[in-house]
């Protein structure tokens, strides 16, 4: 079982004044963390794409190709790339450079978002947003599959023969299909033949158990070799050296960010109750000391059968002394328990 880390770079607040810091400071403060991700031995590292004051994380690549000369193992990879409102050929060559200055450990994990500031913020229309994404998709792979493309869709103009370049050592790019709980999704991803990676963010994490099967399902329809097919998981979290301290000081944070988030969304933020049904047993936050985090992590494989799980920890301004703790007990005391239990169980 593979372990990690996905942020959208988060910004730290002020503690004396309560005013947001500095969005640079918060770039400097993900390669701080990436650095400490691999030097603890975690296997992924995403960062996710967002265009927000609190979130300013819009050029992964830039991040993760800095972190690719400064660590040595970890896998450095896009959670997600919002792919509707951005340019296959492009992805692909920025990925590409990142995998050839890491030696091929860069992944594309391709999403059409759940945020829509990329929209507007590059011209496109959200009656676009499925159409978009399955044509760039579309581009996408089949620039993976040969450096020279003719490409013919509605959303982009042409290519004749036009050569993309540089091109991964390995022949291509691992790249992950992202999906929040779309049914389609998982079809889209099975028939295909990519890995998928399931956010689960809210709710029983378990029930997300039926879509694996139905992309399992699908890959078998179109013939796709087991072997092939791979599951992740997305989701908030959190590890601390006390459980009770650990749900405490997330409960804040967790808090802020949906108080923030309902004020744009039109939501109610959930209450502690809510909170704390989430952040235990069967919970979508998986939150605690290292040892419920990796029995909750097993127990979630057993329905799942997911060769990767990876979490959100830096959020609603939490400060980045609990962040790199928190990493830093993912990696030493949960990893080792969670590789005990399925270290030698084939990933799927």
């Amino acid at each position: 079982m593979e372990l990690g880390i996905y942020s959208f770079g988060d910004v730290q607040r002020d503690p004396a004044t309560g005013e947001l810091g500095s969005t640079a400071d918060a770039m400097r403060n993900l390669l701080e963390a990436i650095k400490l991700a691999d030097e603890v031995g975690l296997d992924f590292f995403g960062i996710g794409e967002h265009h927000t004051r609190e979130m300013p994380a819009s050029a992964a690549t830039v991040v993760l190709g800095a972190a690719a000369s400064a660590t040595k193992t970890i896998k450095l990879g896009s959670a997600v790339t919002v792919l509707s409102t951005d340019d296959p050929v492009r992805v692909y060559q920025q990925f590409a450079t990142l995998d050839a200055l890491s030696n091929g450990r860069a992944e594309i994990t391709a999403g059409r978002g759940s945020s829509t500031e990329s929209f507007p913020l590059f011209g496109h229309s959200l009656n676009d947003y499925d159409e978009l994404f399955a044509e760039k998709l579309e581009l996408l792979l089949q620039i993976n599959e040969s450096e020279a493309i003719t490409w013919t869709g509605k959303h982009r103009p042409a290519l004749e023969e036009a050569l993309v370049v540089p091109r991964p050592d390995s022949g291509f790019l691992p790249i992950w299909l992202a999906t929040g709980g779309n049914p389609q999704s998982s079809v889209r991803a099975g028939l295909l033949g990519l890995p998928i990676s399931y956010a689960i963010i809210g709710g029983q994490a378990a029930r997300f158990a039926p879509l694996a099967e139905l992309y399992r399902r699908a890959a078998a329809q179109a013939q796709i070799p087991s072997a092939q097919l791979k599951i992740s998981v997305a989701s908030p979290g959190f590890v601390g050296d006390d459980p009770v301290q650990a749900k405490e000081k997330f409960w804040t944070h967790w808090h802020a960010v949906m108080e923030s988030l309902g004020r744009i969304r039109g939501f109610a933020p959930p209450p502690r109750n809510h909170y704390d049904k989430e952040a235990s047993g069967a919970g979508a936050l998986f939150v605690g000391d290292p040892e419920e985090v990796a029995e909750r992590i097993v127990e979630l494989h057993k329905h799942l059968g997911h060769m990767r799980q990876f979490f959100q920890m830096d959020v609603g301004h939490l400060p980045q002394k609990d962040f790199l703790r928190s990493i830093e007990l993912l990696g030493t005391r949960v990893k080792p328990l969670v590789d005990a239990e399925l270290g030698n169980k084939q990933p799927g």
